[in-house]
């Protein structure tokens, strides 16, 4: 990185007078430290100058001392630093022109701000010179941009401490609508009873890992929920399906077929009879008026994905993302092993849940485990292909398990399935009970669900 000193002159993102305010009022109160030390990095200062005074700050901090202009300035002492940041003279002159009653979170957020765009014209001012040189593939060139653009989106969001009374002050609703449950803000509905009951819904920023066995209907599952956020007459939502293995019409069909009731296959050879075509034209009809957008570009990534649900977002809303599914999705630039590529996409997954502020359904492949384990081929979370870290990313990771798979003569099992919630951040753990209906690759509520007032998946 070029010298702040010659960033400035060449017209780069700083406010001056912002980091010194910053500065200053930490030696008016040490505790201030604190907050901001939660948000501000030493890079995000632009002088060499108050990148050492802070430094020297954390160094206090750190060992538990006061932070004030005799230990700051005999910090910079021991370390030979006090002239090259202008001396006592400048430790005293921190606090000019700070008011008496400053605004410490809106300078924080200028500092930071600013850094952020001179991040990012640093990144783009290295990509055109690696372009220009040509030495590296392009892929490589694309997937260091798409790591130092995420990290930087990560610092944008982070936060201050908060104590309990700013957290309940920013509340949306206040203390009242905290203390009562029914009236708080409920996640996005998924249409299945039980598991909205177990999970509140889908909730903003939460990363929900789906993951099964091939042909258990994972992908089935997620078009259900999708095509209930968005055709729910209630409250629709905008939802985007990224399909990296199915074609936009084979998901369509699969959608149309399900909503309507109608078997795939006899759609597929064109033996419908007259209710049947009747009932197609209706659901078509129904979807065709649904906020629901399908994506179906092999070999997406993260910063393709990012870029349209932005565009997606300010246009239409957005309330659900679904992707399916992870292990078919690309980490541009080289990866030391697949394990560290599927890491770094499930990471970047939730990072922009939380920046955008919406649920993420991440469709995902088992390993082989359950079909070895003898007498019990239940899903657990240690088989979670490639990556320990989609467990540890992941706010919620349910499983779909049919038996029936695994013995196809036995007649009561045929349509019954579960949904295997092994892992939820907020809420409890367990099993919800499923039917499957194979003809029109559709699950729904159990009939006991329905009777107790329950939707069901439709």
């Amino acid at each position: 990185m070029a010298s702040s000193e010659l960033a400035l002159k060449k017209g780069l993102p700083a406010n001056i007078d912002a980091e010194r305010f910053v500065l200053g009022a930490i030696l008016l109160d040490d505790n201030n430290f604190i907050g901001v030390g939660g948000v501000l990095d030493l890079e995000d200062f632009s002088l060499e100058k108050h990148r050492r005074i802070w430094a020297r700050m954390a160094d206090l901090a750190k060992r538990g001392e006061r932070i004030d202009r005799v230990t700051l300035a005999n910090e910079l002492m021991k370390l030979g630093q006090l002239e090259s940041v202008d001396g006592l003279s400048y430790l005293v002159e921190l606090d000019n022109g700070l008011p008496q009653l400053f605004a410490l979170d809106s300078y924080v957020r200028i500092v930071k701000d600013k850094s952020i765009l001179r991040g990012i014209i640093f990144t783009a001012q290295k990509l055109i010179d690696r372009a220009l040189m040509g030495e590296e593939e392009p892929d490589e060139i694309l997937g260091s941009a798409e790591e130092t653009l995420l990290k930087l989106g990560e610092s944008q969001a982070r936060q201050s401490l908060m104590n309990t009374e700013a957290i309940l002050r920013n509340y949306e609703g206040g203390l009242s609508v905290f203390l009562d449950p029914s009236k708080r803000i409920k996640g996005v509905s998924t249409g299945f009873r039980k598991l909205d009951e177990m999970t509140a819904g889908m909730h903003e920023g939460e990363l929900i890992i789906l993951a099964a066995r091939p042909a258990m209907g994972k992908t089935a599952f997620a078009l259900n929920i999708a095509q209930h956020v968005a055709t729910n007459p209630v409250d629709p939502r905008t939802v985007a399906v990224f399909s990296l293995e199915m074609s936009k019409e084979q998901l369509l069909t699969r959608l149309v077929c399900a909503n309507g009731r109608v078997d795939q296959q006899k759609f597929r050879a064109g033996y419908l009879n007259q209710d049947e075509r009747r009932r197609l034209q209706m659901s078509t009809m129904g979807l065709m008026q649904a906020p629901l957008f399908i994506d179906d570009t092999a070999g997406t990534h993260l910063m393709d994905i990012h870029a349209k649900l932005r565009r997606l977002q300010a246009e239409h809303g957005l309330g659900l993302v679904v992707i399916d599914y992870l292990q078919l999705m690309n980490a541009k630039g080289k990866q030391e092993n697949r394990q560290q590529e599927v890491s770094t996409m499930s990471r970047g997954l939730k990072l922009m849940a939380k920046e955008l502020r919406i649920p993420f359904m991440v469709l995902s492949q088992l390993s082989r485990a359950p079909e070895t384990r003898p007498g019990d081929h239940r899903p657990q979370l240690s088989d979670l292909r490639e990556s320990g870290s989609i467990e540890q990313d992941a706010d919620v990771v349910a499983f779909i398990f049919r038996e029936e798979v695994y013995n196809k003569d036995r007649e009561d099992l045929r349509g019954k399935a579960k949904l295997i919630l092994a892992k939820q951040r907020n809420g409890p753990t367990g099993d919800v009970n499923l039917i499957f209906l194979r003809e029109f690759t559709k699950f729904e509520n159990p009939l006991e669900d329905l009777d107790e007032g329950g939707g069901g998946g439709e």
